[in-house]
């Protein structure tokens, strides 16, 4: 009788303390998988100690996903060093970041901060994506979570319409990636965040929470706790959805009471 090897889940943008990222790791971790992180920096050595201090078995990649070097990096880690790929967590860009642009409002938005944005919020995801594909086809499994956001899909905010256009497009490439590889084993599924107290979470966007009608932002935890349902075994007739998680902000038709 041959052994199953254990589960092996990439999940990049898991460089935070207070992410979502890490926050998935740990849940994917704990419950029995093998685990590839990855960041921009090599913060992400940090994240991998905290994940094997805990007892997870963890390997961490510095690369840029933006570049097919980078992504092609830290498949062959996973698929190397543990066996392949299962589960694919397309987490990285969710973190804001500063540009020295004026304003990013579509009368603003330089073309290279449009590009740079879409680079980094949803041409990593495809890149990926494609990159497992493969290796879950051969394997008849898989389990792809995008993490998209409300932003976008469902609702905007001032000033950024690149960050909002690359989100939106996280769905478009969920479901079109979904009725690709349906036939395979393979499930492909986004979770929509709203208000998120991570570690880059600004005192506007916590107040923004407060003013949801569950009274506070969501927490990393509670972001991870869908995407390790998502990525589950059991949830192998879920694909090509998107479960949003903004404490009903998105629905709510009472404003400024």
């Amino acid at each position: 009788m041959t052994t199953r090897r254990q589960r092996v889940a990439i999940i990049t943008g898991a460089g935070s303390t207070h992410g979502i990222g890490l926050a998935t790791a740990r849940l994917l971790g704990a419950a029995g998988n093998h685990v590839v992180i990855t960041s921009t920096t090599d913060r992400i050595l940090e994240r991998v100690a905290e994940l094997r201090d805990a007892g997870i078995r963890a390997e961490g990649v510095v690369a840029d996903l933006t570049d097919q070097a980078g992504v092609d990096a830290v498949v062959k880690c996973a698929s190397d060093s543990l066996g392949g790929v299962d589960i694919l967590v397309n987490n990285a860009g969710m973190t804001a970041v500063s540009d020295s642009y004026a304003s990013g409002a579509i009368g603003g938005t330089f073309l290279e901060h449009w590009h740079a944005s879409l680079d980094r919020n949803l041409t990593t995801s495809f890149l990926m994506t494609r990159a497992v594909t493969g290796l879950m086809q051969a394997a008849s499994y898989g389990r792809i979570v995008n993490v998209s956001s409300v932003s976008g899909p469902v609702a905007a905010y001032g000033g950024d319409v690149a960050y909002h256009a690359a989100k939106a497009g996280v769905v478009g490439l969920t479901r079109a990636a979904a009725i690709d590889t349906a036939a395979a084993g393979i499930t492909v599924n986004t979770v929509a965040p709203g208000w998120i107290d991570t570690a880059s979470a600004s005192d506007r966007e916590r107040r923004m929470g407060a003013a949801t009608p569950v009274g506070r932002s969501g927490t990393p935890d509670e972001v991870a706790y869908v995407i390790a349902f998502l990525a589950g075994e059991g949830a192998s007739y879920i694909t090509g959805q998107v479960i949003t998680i903004d404490g009903a902000n998105s629905i709510s038709e009472e404003r400024g009471r």
